[in-house]
């Protein structure tokens, strides 16, 4: 055997259950942490513990006294006379094809840090503010370290404990009847969650996590060019783990305000400027609100209504890339609806110089009036 547990407990082989107990509980007494904290009385605490362990459980004892180790690390069977190492027999692998799991030295305590979880925010912005980049302070819950324990999980003047129940390993191992016989398998531990350790004295702020939860507030950078439902990863900058773990990180989801002028595809704005049927048919000077402030533009005669104006470089900027988007203005030409005496002879008059005022109308191939398809449909009924 790699290790003798009746003679690390310093009993005969054909000790009672009584015996193996009184043993366990004197050299308990004399290497208990509380008693001998040193690192060496530890190892032999374990040690000891192990031993109890095995020789207090007939099936553990049992498979122990026929060459088996429960404790021993991979391959795990000891090299007594009749003992399955001798034989080279498979102990691990067959555990592993029909339990998931080694001897009970292959996995050990569970880390008890672990990564903190990432935080979703969303941070709603002005069309100028994602066009062009801006600095946002950003108000979020989070969890933080303690400050108190300074993320240990232990009140003041107190430390974790190796766990009584698994010594330390994290895990508790139990032997299961099977058509190969009796096969050792581990389980995490109920007491200790797999950790190893535990708090007696838990921190009163935290109550034994090692993070308190906090609403805080972060200046956040904003690149130029980001839309709506674009996402920003802030590395390393969610939510703390438990025991002082790693932070997860954060996610910035960007809502974009609608704006009241302009409609955004792209990096392109869109936008419709009204003008009076005069000034599109005479031409005009126009101010134009943009991004950057108002400009003026020229109408030029005769511009019919859906015409297109752009304005080159008036959008937004490319995210990570240079240059910006465009600024398209479509042209809306607005006919009076509602004329007095005087301004009606004067654009009958208008009518009359320019021959409109007998239109004739004009009509797309296809498409002609009501009375010209029904004079086509009576003439093909004859």
């Amino acid at each position: 055997m790699s290790r003798d547990y009746y003679e690390i407990l310093g009993v005969r082989r054909d000790a009672s259950k009584d015996e193996v107990k009184k043993a366990y509980r004197r050299l308990a007494r004399e290497l208990h942490p509380d008693v001998n904290p040193d690192p060496v009385t530890q190892e032999r605490f374990k040690e000891v513990t192990q031993a109890y362990e095995v020789l207090s459980d007939p099936e553990k004892r049992r498979m122990f006294d026929m060459g088996v180790d429960p404790f021993a690390p991979a391959g795990g069977a000891g090299g007594g006379p009749g003992g399955f190492g001798n034989a080279g027999f498979p102990f691990d692998d067959i555990v592993n094809a029909f339990f998931g799991g080694g001897a009970t030295g292959r996995r050990g305590a569970r880390d008890r840090v672990r990564r903190g979880r990432s935080i979703k925010v969303r941070i709603e912005l002005d069309l100028a503010e994602t066009a062009f980049g801006v600095t946002k302070d950003v108000t979020f819950p989070t969890a933080v370290l303690c400050d108190t324990c300074q993320g240990e999980g232990t009140a003041k003047g107190s430390h974790r404990e190796t766990c009584d129940m698994c010594s330390g390993r994290g895990e508790i191992s139990e032997v299961a009847r099977s058509f190969l016989g009796q096969v050792m398998t581990t389980r995490p531990c109920p007491q200790c969650a797999g950790q190893g350790t535990v708090i007696r004295n838990p921190c009163p702020d935290c109550a034994g996590e090692g993070r308190v939860r906090e609403t805080v507030t972060r200046k956040v950078q904003i690149p130029a060019g980001v839309e709506d439902g674009t996402q920003i990863q802030l590395a390393g900058e969610g939510e703390i783990g438990p025991n002082g773990g790693p932070r997860g990180d954060i996610f910035l989801e960007v809502v974009q305000r609608p704006h009241p002028l302009f409609e955004r595809r792209g990096d392109d704005l869109h936008c419709t400027v009204a003008v009076p049927m005069t000034a599109a048919a005479l031409g005009a000077s126009l101010t134009i609100e943009t991004l950057d402030g108002n400009e003026e533009i020229d109408l030029r005669p005769g511009t019919n209504s859906g015409h297109v104006i752009t304005l080159d470089g008036r959008g937004t900027r490319h995210l990570n890339a240079p240059g910006r988007g465009d600024l398209l203005i479509r042209v809306n030409v607005e006919t009076p609806n509602k004329l007095d005496e005087e301004q009606e002879a004067l654009l009958r008059k208008f009518a009359e110089l320019r021959g409109e005022d007998h239109p004739p109308g004009k009509f797309s191939p296809g498409h002609g009036n009501f009375f010209s398809r029904l004079r086509d449909a009576f003439n093909g009924s004859r």
